[in-house]
């Protein structure tokens, strides 16, 4: 029987008969079909609920998040000097009236500082002339890929070499440039490096020879003009990712964008908001605004976003457009993102207000988050926000790190810079609003506590510098410390011949003229001079600030040449030479001229 029942479905398919048997078996199939359908929801139901559970996990770790008021803690302010909140400046501590003010060069200590020039420029023309980076302590030359140099230090160096007068010098570097240089090289470039060295330094070359005295000079300007507008269409190919934002490297044979591998492929803040100032002044000089909407496009994209108070983590998505949960900070990957938003209004004559309002906006969201006040001696310094998880609920918050890298020591000139307008406006210090009276006294407090910050060994200042707040339980009546080496290799400890202190000084003596700047600016420069020359030529890092006698690095960085020795020379110079009111310095301290723009979108007047 068991048999024909198992037969007697598939053999009476045909007649049109029913058996008992088959009813029965169509009911129960019937019945397990249904379970297996119910089965099915839900198991289809609970895929979902698992993938929003996902899909919030992920928004709440990985999406942006500068939502809600509990995200990003308020910096106390209560014992901060200033106006107001900060309290208030001493009559003897403000400054003179700024508006047109007259500083007499020190020519003594500016030409010490044009011998240290000389001293290192001589050096890479012995060894390593026409390779993109010099190390002096092997008397040796190397290029940034095995595709060829690209004329790094030589591009980064010609409007140092204009503005110091180094004629010779500067002749045989723009015969290199005619002869040599060579943009099409099969190999990945860093998009931010390439553009605020080698574009803005032929865009100097190009502004500087067009204004020259000699004609003789002024007949270089072309050669550089066609330089930047081949390497300005090369750079494009950056700016081709879905959202805009330009990718972190770019392939300058291909033309074609690369994404950072090391980063998952997101782009840091200061590489894609950093690129303005040239590819603006390039537009304006060539009349093709592509450059100038590419440009202006990154800032468009950063602003219609959400970001709290102005202040942005430091890594956004060039596939998207959005912000990427990171660290919020103002030195490394977040700092001349800050610093373009003023110098862009400035550039194009205060005419583009967009820029001056997200200045301020961030300005305040900085004093607002980001200044921290020292345990000991009240320093005003700058501190950074991690993304991190609140230890009783597990909500996302913010860690306050009381950490600044010498880079964000730019931020000091700047604010002060802010509030001057370069010496465009009329400034009475005793009758300044609030808020121009805390942009001073924090840019003031800035560039004091960066100064601080030379107080070791060797009189010159860490890479990074860990600060003791007032919740900090630390015994030792210090105002900063050096984080210990552990794993073998001292980073913390490490000077570069970076140049963001001595920018400061530059840009708080052309704006006060307080005597203090230039003292400063020379205590900084004898120190290098005591512990970073190199006595067979060239100028060296050093691997410990603390240590005696400290360790030199074999690298010469090329921003010593482009930046803090033509910082130093500036200082020093009259103020009529490169007047604040004429010029921006990019982020790579290239001289632009500010001019009247002829292209003005209607994003920059919103």
């Amino acid at each position: 029987m068991t048999e024909i029942r198992s037969r007697a479905p598939k053999e009476q398919r045909g007649n049109g008969s029913v058996s008992l048997e088959k009813s029965l078996d169509k009911k129960q199939l019937d019945k397990k079909v249904e379970q297996i359908k119910t089965l099915s929801a839900l198991r289809l139901l609970l895929s979902l609920l698992g993938l929003a559970a996902v899909g919030w996990f992920g928004y709440k770790t990985l999406s942006p998040i500068l939502y809600g008021s509990p995200t990003i803690p308020v910096a106390p302010q209560t014992k901060l000097p200033g106006s107001s909140r900060f309290g208030t400046l001493k009559p003897s501590e403000l400054p003179s009236t700024v508006g047109g003010l007259k500083l007499a060069a020190d020519v003594e200590k500016r030409e010490a500082v044009k011998e240290a020039f000389e001293w290192s420029w001589h050096a890479y023309e012995k060894y390593a002339w026409g390779s993109d980076e010099f190390q002096p302590l092997s008397k040796s030359g190397s290029n940034l890929t095995s595709a060829g140099g690209v004329g790094y230090t030589i591009v980064d160096s010609l409007d140092s070499l204009l503005i110091m007068d180094m004629i010779p010098e500067y002749e045989r570097a723009r015969d290199w440039c005619r002869d040599n240089l060579n943009f099409d090289r099969d190999s990945e470039f860093n998009t931010f490096e390439t553009t605020i060295r080698l574009l803005g330094g032929l865009l100097s070359a190009h502004y500087l020879t067009s204004v020259h005295p000699s004609p003789y000079i002024q007949a270089d300007a072309g050669l550089y003009l066609d330089f930047a507008t081949d390497l300005g269409e090369r750079l494009l190919g950056a700016f081709s990712s879905p959202s805009g934002i330009p990718w972190s490297g770019i392939n300058l044979a291909t033309r074609q964008g690369i994404p950072d591998k090391g980063n998952q492929g997101v782009a840091s803040l200061a590489e894609a908001a950093s690129l303005q100032l040239e590819l603006k002044y390039l537009s304006h000089l060539t009349g093709d605004y592509v450059y100038w909407r590419k440009a202006e496009k990154v800032t468009e994209i950063i602003r219609s976003q959400a970001i709290h108070d102005g202040i942005a983590p430091i890594f956004i998505s060039p596939m998207n457009g959005q912000f990427v949960a990171s660290e919020i900070r103002l030195g490394s990957r977040g700092d001349s993102y800050y610093e373009y938003l003023l110098k862009q209004w400035l550039q194009t004559d205060r005419q583009e207000p967009v820029y001056r309002d997200m200045y301020d906006e961030a300005m305040g969201g900085i004093k607002k988050h980001l200044i921290g006040q020292s345990k000991t001696s009240g320093l005003i310094f700058t501190q950074e926000l991690h993304p991190a998880r609140h230890p009783r609920d597990q909500t996302q918050t913010w860690q306050v790190v009381p950490k600044q890298d010498h880079l964000v020591c730019f931020l000091g000139g700047s604010f002060i810079l802010g509030v001057t307008e370069g010496g465009k406006r009329e400034v009475d210090w005793t009758k300044l609003e609030d808020k121009d009276m805390e942009d001073f006294i924090v840019g003031k407090g800035i560039v004091e506590s960066c100064m601080r910050t030379h107080d070791t060994a060797t009189g010159l200042a860490p890479e990074i510098a860990m600060w003791v707040q007032w919740s900090d339980d630390r015994p030792e009546m210090v105002d900063w410390y050096i984080k210990p080496n552990l794993q073998g290799v001292l980073i913390d400890g490490r000077n570069i011949l970076r140049p963001e202190t001595v920018e400061s000084l530059f840009l708080a003596y052309r704006s006060t003229g307080d005597e203090k700047y230039r003292q400063w600016g020379w205590q900084v420069f004898e120190a290098f001079q005591e512990y970073c020359r190199v006595p067979t030529g060239g100028y060296a890092g050093i691997e410990d600030v603390q240590a005696m006698p400290p360790t030199q690095l074999d690298r010469m960085e090329t921003f010593w040449l482009s930046e803090t020795l033509k910082y130093l020379y500036l200082l020093f110079d009259d103020s009529e030479h490169i007047s604040l009111d004429k010029h921006v310095f990019n982020t790579e301290a290239h001289i632009l001229p500010v001019f009247s723009p002829e292209y003005i979108s209607p994003f920059a007047t919103s």
